[in-house]
């Protein structure tokens, strides 16, 4: 038995082609090396490709999660602030310091927000309040029945993406006036 396999385990008879190690149908390893290069022609693409555009994809879900935070943070601001200027309403003939009574408001409304960074003003009946360290004692003289109390928050609407805050000069901001009727 002298038959020689191709390949595809066909038998090659003598003195046909494909014999020689160098040609493109034979049974040689230089034959077996080239057809293996033309078939990696198109293996490193997928890479490329994956290489050129996770970058964008990764910088579009950051954003739509860091919108996602920041508009979270802005409901929850706006809602914490609403319950401190209802807060400060109903305390309005009781409390000594009308300004850590609104601030432990907001504070306990939104545990999800940094504290230190909230920064709030006020007015009662008309005239502006600025808090000195979240507080504003002798100032509940201000609070005269059937006026409104407008309550001011801000926060910084930046968070911090992979470690690195992106903006320092926007704020979030939410204001809410309460009447009492």
């Amino acid at each position: 038995m002298n038959d020689r396999f191709d390949s595809r385990r066909k038998v090659i008879a003598p003195g046909q082609g494909g014999t020689l190690p160098g040609v493109p149908g034979g049974t040689g390893v230089i034959s077996r090396m080239l057809r293996e290069l033309g078939r990696r022609g198109e293996q490193g693409n997928a890479m490329i490709e994956t290489a050129l555009v996770l970058p964008m994809l990764l910088g579009i879900i950051t954003a739509i999660f860091g919108f996602g935070i920041g508009y979270n943070n802005q409901l929850t601001l706006t809602s914490a602030v609403g319950s401190s200027a209802q807060r400060l309403q109903l305390l309005r003939n009781t409390t000594t310091d009308p300004c850590l009574d609104a601030f432990t408001a907001i504070t306990s409304a939104a545990p999800g927000l940094n504290s230190s960074k909230i920064t709030m003003t006020y007015s009662f009946n008309g005239t502006a309040v600025t808090p000195v360290q979240n507080s504003c004692s002798g100032e509940q003289t201000l609070l005269v029945s059937g006026q409104p109390v407008t309550v001011t928050a801000k926060y910084p609407c930046a968070p911090p993406v992979y470690g690195a805050t992106l903006s320092s000069s926007c704020q979030l901001s939410a204001t809410v006036t309460e009447y009492e009727y």
